[in-house]
């Protein structure tokens, strides 16, 4: 299967060549953790969780990682309001993101470094970069010397004296070029700091990514993804440190997730319009709040509302009936057994999300796969073996998809309670069926 990937280095479709076969080797900035993410943070660790099901789904081993950012001026500020050490307040955040992502249902990371952890490489790191000229250390702080990079602006397709200082570029007067960014800063105020040959400080956010990649990774890798807002300066400072001292791009592909406007706004913390992700999920049933967030290109901006929350709810509640449904009925004819999904419909499906990871079209087939169950389930001579490969298609696109629904075997006594209310309804026995499904609701088994 042809893999296309939308390359935002080279701003093209290109055909997927891993640098190992069958395996993707993947790294997704992640969060600041000084405060819980919106529901545009999570975005990505939707769409990249999805991105790393698939590919597991067709074969591939997959090292998928994702950094905590667990120093940050912002980490100090709010730590200092809450009367916690920075790690104590970078714990309490961690616990909640992870605990977001499992509702989202995304499965775990290889791993989760944080910066607080590296902090020794990044030092090394920074001191190469010094000694070959790249960077210089100047006043209290540590530049890179952007103008020594003749790759930067390659991701953001900028050039360089295009760059409009000011706007996300930050200002120092002891720099040698505006443009140059810091990669160690001196600092004697009251924050978690380090002693190194630059003296006591903290390291610049753009050099941490590096050092974790290549020291996790040993090398370039796949795929390095993350949202839209990233891309510059963040992703393009990495590009020209690593470049600068390796040769190489990071990554052979680089992809980017749209953000969430909030009712056609930006969503910020710095406007105060956010949605808060456990908010969301507490509000709304988890598999609905993923479908809303996968059923959208992964490229293109989404403008949420809670209006659109509704179709995703009303959408997951039928699907969800429909595969309970088709459960059932073969777990009460014992027909649940090992099987493969209906080859035409997983080729469709797969190919869709094969078309740099196109979700909505991948979702309209899972679509056709319920109609069909629908129509066979009214069927009153059923062919088990059948419903059953519609039962392995529907769990192989869900599992992509990342949507799992509640429901559990039942146990020989809830099969005999639950067979006796189907008989007691066919014979219209409703005053039975009635007392029989009040019985079924008190042991909260799911039909």
């Amino acid at each position: 299967m042809e893999i296309k990937i939308y390359n935002s280095l080279t701003n093209t479709i290109e055909p997927f060549k891993p640098i190992k076969p069958n395996e993707l080797s993947i790294y997704v900035c992640g969060p600041t953790v000084y405060n819980d993410i919106h529901i545009g943070n999570a975005r990505p660790v939707v769409f990249f969780d999805t991105v790393c099901r698939f590919f597991k789904t067709i074969g591939y081993n997959v090292k998928y990682v994702s950094n905590f950012t667990d120093i940050d001026d912002k980490i100090i500020k709010k730590a200092k309001e809450e009367g916690l050490t920075e790690k104590e307040l970078a714990e309490k955040y961690i616990t909640r993101y992870l605990r977001v992502c499992n509702e989202f249902n995304c499965e775990p990371a290889f791993c989760y470094p944080r910066v607080t952890e590296w902090i020794g490489d990044i030092a090394d790191f920074i001191k190469e970069l010094v000694q070959k000229g790249f960077a210089y250390q100047v006043g209290d702080n540590v530049y890179f010397r952007v103008r020594s990079s003749d790759k930067y602006g390659i991701l953001s397709n900028q050039k360089l004296d295009d760059l409009e200082v000011g706007s996300r570029i930050d200002v120092e007067s002891d720099k040698e070029d505006p443009r140059d960014f810091v990669l160690w800063k001196l600092t004697n105020d009251e924050g978690i700091k380090w002693d190194t040959e630059f003296g006591m400080g903290r390291p610049g956010w753009h050099t941490e990514c590096c050092v974790m990649i290549d020291k996790i990774f040993g090398g370039p890798i796949d795929i390095h993804g993350g949202g839209n807002d990233l891309k510059f300066p963040h992703h393009e400072n990495e590009i020209a440190q690593v470049y600068a001292l390796h040769n190489h791009y990071i990554a052979n592909y680089w992809i980017h997730n749209g953000r969430v406007d909030f009712n056609n706004q930006k969503m910020s913390k710095s406007l105060g319009n956010t949605v808060g992700a456990q908010k969301f999920l507490d509000e709304y049933n988890h598999n609905a709040c993923r479908l809303m967030l996968v059923q959208n290109n992964y490229r293109q901006n989404v403008n949420f509302t809670y209006e659109l929350m509704t179709p995703a709810q009303k959408d997951w509640e039928k699907m969800e009936k429909t595969y309970i449904s088709l459960f059932r009925t073969l777990e009460l004819a014992n027909g649940l057994k090992e099987g493969e999904p209906i080859f035409d419909y997983k080729e469709a499906f797969l190919s869709e999300i094969a078309n740099d990871f196109n979700t909505p079209n991948a979702i309209t087939v899972l679509y056709q796969v319920m109609k069909d169950v629908n129509v066979l389930l009214r069927q009153k001579d059923k062919d088990y073996n059948v419903l059953n490969s519609y039962l392995k298609t529907i769990d192989m696109m869900f599992y992509v998809l990342g949507l799992k629904p509640e429901i559990k075997l039942l146990t020989e006594d809830q099969k005999k309670l639950v067979t006796e209310w189907y008989t007691a309804r066919t014979n219209k026995d409703f005053e039975k069926a009635d007392v029989l499904r009040q019985e079924i609701n008190n042991q909260g088994i799911i039909l």
